[in-house]
């Protein structure tokens, strides 16, 4: 019988970070929540101190997600679903970013109104769910990707992604990335850094810049990001002339 691993196309860029999760994982059965705990740093905690733990859903009827996490640190898991396995493993990579997440997540919690959860919560929602961290030397290119200058970025400034980085911290990101598709797009905050990326670095300076109110105000901050765009991600052909010219996907810079 084929296992759930087996959905996986592991040698695919979005999988850099999570190859060596994935790997402690036994395949066959899909993970359990006392599966996915064993993937935990020792003594990993929340922002409130408390050690994070999943459990499984069906023990955490009608708990507030977030609320729940905030003050327990136990993350409700569904039992037997991708979402919320790729969310486990996001726990596992960027586990300083995530407790911020969910700190501001529960810091804002009074101000729903309405059913709606308020500027700032909907940023935070989008990184956590479908955001992606580029990072680059080269200000031009990151420049472009906020014009939506799919030309400028993806083809003339091509080299600069040999020197940029590209982790994937939203987990309904990963789970499309079972059937990718040409316009799988990704919410990206754009970073400015010489040099190559640390990932544990960067998970506790994005985690410090959050919780002091430098990031996330609104999801202005965060840029729309066709991710099949970036040199050896689309896996359908090559990344060609006709493939940048689709406008469905790739649409015109805002300026134009």
């Amino acid at each position: 019988m084929t296992g759930w691993k087996a959905h996986l196309e592991l040698e695919h860029p979005c999988w850099t970070g999570y190859r060596v999760a994935i790997g402690r994982l036994r395949d066959g059965p899909f993970p359990a929540a006392e599966d996915l705990n064993r993937l935990l740093l020792p003594g990993q905690a929340n922002a409130a101190g408390r050690r994070l733990r999943f459990r499984a859903a069906a023990e955490l009827p009608g708990v507030d997600y977030e609320q729940h996490i905030y003050e327990t640190g136990e993350v409700s898991t569904r039992e037997e679903s991708w979402h919320d396995l790729f969310n486990a493993l996001a726990w596992c990579r960027f586990p300083r970013l995530k407790a911020a997440l969910n700190e501001c997540h529960y810091r804002h919690l009074h101000e729903a109104r309405d059913g709606r959860r308020g500027a700032q919560r909907d940023a935070l929602t989008l990184l956590d769910e479908s955001g992606v961290i580029v990072t680059s030397p080269d200000r031009a290119l990151l420049d472009a990707l906020r014009a939506h200058d799919w030309q400028a970025a993806f083809v003339v400034r091509r080299d600069s992604w040999e020197t940029s980085g590209v982790m994937v911290c939203g987990h309904a990101i990963l789970e499309k990335f079972l059937a990718p598709y040409k316009a799988l797009t990704a919410h990206a905050l754009l970073l400015p850094l010489d040099g190559a990326a640390c990932a544990a670095d960067l998970d506790a300076a994005l985690a410090e810049r959050l919780r002091a109110g430098e990031l996330l105000q609104t999801t202005r901050d965060l840029s729309p990001l066709p991710l099949m765009g970036i040199p050896g991600w689309w896996p359908g052909g090559p990344q060609d002339e006709a493939f940048y010219a689709d406008r469905a996907v790739f649409r015109q810079p805002r300026s134009v």
